[in-house]
């Protein structure tokens, strides 16, 4: 893949990340070459690329907008009911799982053979802008990262198709990103954090090293504890509904929840 190459899919990444809508201003040449780890040469030539494609136009004097979305054609029909069923039913995040865990054990093997210096230096960046905005308690923020950092990898796979499809799922993974830290923060909030830095800094650095065995095995296992993790909470949360729509009269028969026999199986 031509450097070129490499920079537009970045610089598409970066406005997906940013959810940037069309008619919007792209930050200055500077400050991308600074976030994407490349020079500012190479931007503008990725620029003036995505200008010839119509994604995005300049304005002399006054910077370089979006146009239209940089969404592969052929995926936008399949992807557009996605999201207005996950909110219509959040159990879709299952799915949702499920397709990530076949798309990222790809993209996590190959990443930890292909990624460059510059995809290392940016998962690197991806990994300590989530980690920041975690400590300081941004959830949505937090969660943005958590999706960039996973899309960071995908990028570095340098399979087209596969960051296409990645980046088409973008504001799917993202909604059901921020729903699940929401519900999983809502167990135990200082020991999920630890489990989900750990987690994505095992990963990283499998591919830091090289090693793709281990990258797919550490997205594998960090996507199941997401996935046992909420459906615990679903299961938590309906049967306190189902209790709750006993009969008064039967209600004293339970066993209390703050019962300390009980905190010590939880």
């Amino acid at each position: 893949m031509r450097l070129a190459d490499h920079v537009v899919e970045k610089l598409l990444a970066l406005v997906q990340a940013r959810s940037l809508q069309p008619g919007q201003r792209l930050p200055a040449e500077r400050q991308l070459a600074e976030e994407l780890g490349v020079s500012r040469t190479s931007v503008r030539e990725a620029i003036q690329k995505l200008i010839s494609q119509g994604v995005l136009l300049a304005r002399r004097g006054d910077g370089t907008y979006l146009q239209s979305r940089p969404t592969a054609e052929w995926l936008q029909p399949a992807m557009r009911p996605l999201a207005s069923l996950i909110d219509a039913d959040p159990h879709y995040r299952y799915d949702v799982l499920e397709t990530r865990q076949a798309l990222e054990s790809t993209a996590a093997w190959l990443a930890a053979q292909r990624a460059t210096a510059e995809d290392k230096a940016h998962i690197q960046r991806c990994f300590e802008v989530m980690v920041e905005h975690q400590q300081s308690g941004h959830a949505e923020l937090a969660a943005r990262a958590d999706a960039q950092f996973h899309l960071a990898i995908a990028e570095a796979s340098h399979n087209l198709v596969l960051v296409q499809v990645m980046h088409s799922l973008f504001t799917v993974v993202l909604s059901t990103v921020e729903r699940n830290r929401h519900d999983m923060f809502r167990l135990s909030a200082p020991v999920t954090l630890q489990a989900l830095t750990a987690q994505h800094q095992a990963l990283m650095q499998a591919i830091l090293d090289g090693d793709a065995s281990r990258a797919r095995a550490c997205i594998g296992e960090h996507l199941e504890h997401v996935r046992s993790a909420i459906q615990r909470l679903e299961e938590d949360r309906a049967r306190q509904e189902r209790s709750m729509r006993l009969p008064q009269d039967l209600a004293p028969l339970l066993p209390d929840p703050n019962h300390s026999s009980l905190k010590s199986l939880s």
